[in-house]
């Protein structure tokens, strides 16, 4: 339907610069098309230009222009050209971004390539772990890996110095002398679809899976114009005096049916160009009078965000449950809550799941169970005393079984001339005694 709108609108645009733009005109129909990145008839919820200096504040949701990337798509990456020669870092980057874009991550993260050695090589050994540790770094030296794959961020905070007596600049510091770089996705392995949050609620089967914390997409910070130009000149003329306020960039553009008031027109722009664009336009008398200023929401990323909660498809017990998660998680022993007037038995038909520290994306979520790696005391008890019952795996535990998933799809994708390996020295600091 959407591209059936894009469509027409796009018929109605070329007619009318058919019947508009002369030969002199500095906008002819294939420059328009070849400039605008967008275009798209204006939803019945802008409301219509006025014809006053009042500017109308509204919001307005765009949606996003592109498909969706995520973990289970099936295409591989691996051009012929690469099934059995050298694969550059920047080239193996490229693949990681396209399984989990790191635009997925949370704002406060730190997320992407954190150690770039000075001289390039090709990427032979590539190793996953959740965490880099000393044991793990030993274990990457040994092997002459190339590219280190650390789930956790060992670089987290602002540094002003790399010593030896911090572990993790220390870390840092081998990496550089080894020439291994140092990749980390976190939590945009977290939020993508397919990641480690659906791998997480699998563990107790299939059902009607949503996510908590929904991701949002589309271009941050910006402006939608609406004004009404006279004639295709003056809209030549107010766009190129637009393109000048945004440092040279053709704003996207998209321009409905003319009517006896004029050529309606929508322009977006960068918060940074607003107000020099507003200025602009408020030296011509159309479109100062009929003027309107939309801010845009970035839209959600259907399947895309932090958590998720299941409404399973066959309900299992209590009991059932910490079997089946152990099982998925490859561990002996699990912490249990039992929710108020829960038992071993009680049914669980929805589950929450949240990996690694999860308390504040499961905060208030209505769920039989909630699975994650670690809560506070006092989370837990919030959640017993409203009948929800708490599986805690400590942190890692809930995410290092993922690794063995991501090798797969990573290794489809990559060369056979790269191997991709799990870390076998990376484990959780904490065990049962």
């Amino acid at each position: 339907m959407l591209t059936g709108c894009r469509n027409l609108s796009w018929t109605i645009f070329s007619f009318t610069c058919r019947r508009l733009c002369t030969g002199g005109s500095l906008i002819s129909p294939s420059a328009l098309r070849s400039s605008a990145s967008t275009v798209s008839s204006i939803p019945p919820s802008v409301p219509s230009p006025t014809h006053n200096h009042s500017f109308l504040r509204s919001r307005l949701t765009s949606v996003p222009l592109h498909p969706s990337v995520y973990f289970s798509s099936a295409r591989s990456l691996c051009h012929s050209t690469h099934c059995s020669g050298v694969m550059e870092l920047k080239e193996v980057l490229q693949v990681l971004e396209q399984l989990a874009p790191l635009s997925l991550a949370e704002s406060w993260d730190n997320v992407g390539l954190l150690v770039e050695p000075s001289k390039s090589r090709p990427v032979k050994t590539v190793l996953l772990t959740n965490d880099l540790t000393d044991a793990v770094m030993e274990e990457a030296e040994t092997m002459s890996c190339d590219l280190i794959i650390s789930y956790h961020p060992p670089l987290f905070r602002p540094i002003k110095r790399l010593v030896q007596k911090d572990w993790k600049q220390r870390l840092a510091v081998r990496a550089v002398e080894a020439g291994i770089a140092v990749f980390s996705p976190h939590t945009s392995w977290d939020s993508v679809k397919g990641g480690v949050n659906d791998w997480l609620v699998g563990g107790l089967g299939s059902g009607q899976v949503s996510v908590l914390s929904q991701a949002l997409g589309g271009v941050s910070h910006a402006c939608k114009l609406e004004f009404m130009v006279r004639s295709a000149e003056e809209l030549n003329t107010v766009m190129e005096e637009l393109k000048a306020c945004d440092g040279g960039t053709t704003p996207q553009l998209s321009v409905s049916r003319p009517d006896n008031s004029g050529i309606h027109v929508s322009v977006t722009c960068a918060d940074s160009a607003l107000t020099p664009s507003v200025q602009t336009l408020l030296r011509h008398t159309t479109p100062s009078q009929s003027l309107s200023i939309l801010k845009l929401e970035k839209p959600p990323l259907l399947g895309h965000g932090q958590g998720r909660v299941s409404v399973l498809d066959q309900p299992v017990t209590v009991a059932t449950a910490i079997q089946k998660m152990k099982s998925h998680l490859g561990l002996s022993h699990l912490r249990l809550a039992l929710g108020l007037g829960q038992t071993l038995e009680s049914s669980v038909c929805t589950v929450a799941v949240c990996a690694g520290s999860g308390a504040s994306v499961l905060s208030g979520v209505k769920a039989d169970l909630y699975i994650t790696g670690e809560m506070s005391h006092h989370e837990v008890l919030d959640a017993v005393e409203k009948g929800t019952s708490v599986l805690l795996s400590d942190h890692s535990n809930s995410e290092r079984g993922f690794l063995a998933v991501f090798r797969e799809r990573l290794a489809v994708r990559l060369p056979d001339s790269v191997t991709v390996v799990v870390s076998r020295a990376d484990r959780d600091p904490l065990e049962v005694v």
